[in-house]
Order: structure tokens, then sequence, then C-alpha cells
């Protein structure tokens, strides 16, 4: 079992940056691979970005060159750091862990874009 709390969610202006933290408790968090996903109002959940246990990541094309995902094994947490946003990315962003058929997810934290 994996529990998932993130956090770093608020209200930010157009072109404002946020850093999403989650933290990850209850199995060896290193052999996960972690992920953050994110749902708009009206819309399916879909994959922002993913590291896995090696380091690879990969990114939505919608957030290329803006957000960066990272992870601190030694303090069982992955990061998600945004830059440049913009009203479209206006969700809620959840954590995921997940390896094999094991999946885990997050509660959630809501981010807004809006002048």
């Amino acid at each position: 079992q994996v529990q998932l709390v993130e956090s770093g969610g608020g209200l930010v202006q157009p072109g404002g940056s946020l850093r999403l933290s989650c933290a990850a408790s209850g199995s060896i968090f290193s052999i996960y691979t972690m992920a953050w996903y994110r749902q708009a109002p009206g819309k399916q959940r879909e994959l922002v970005a993913a590291i896995a246990s090696g380091g690879g990541t990969d990114y939505a094309d919608s957030v290329k060159g803006r957000f960066t995902i990272s992870r601190d094994n030694a303090k069982n947490t992955v990061f998600l750091q945004m830059n440049s946003l913009k009203p479209e990315d206006t969700a809620v962003y959840y954590c995921n862990a997940a390896r094999w058929t094991s999946v885990y997810w997050g509660q959630g934290t809501q981010v807004t874009v809006s002048s």
C-alpha cells in the first residue's frame, strides 16, 4: 500500500509559477513510477508528467518546456514545477504511483490560473 498526499496548489495569475509536492508513505517509494495527472471540469483526467524509478521522464505536449517533474527518493517525494502557467492549466492535480498492476492516487490539489 502507498499513501499519497499532495500539496502546493492554489490561485496564481497567468504567467506565474507553482510547485506541487506529493509525499508518499507506506512502501518502497523508489521502485514506483510516479506521475501527475490533472482533471479540469467536464474533462477526462489526463497525464501531465511522469518519472520512472530510474529517472526517465515523459510530458504531455501541452506542458513541455513549462513543467518539470522530479523526485527525491530519500524524502519519498515527487515534485511538479509549473512555470508560465496558463488559464487552461486550471484543474485538480492528482499524484499517482504505479508499479505493475498496483496503482495509487492522492486526493488531489486544486490549481487555478486566473487574473
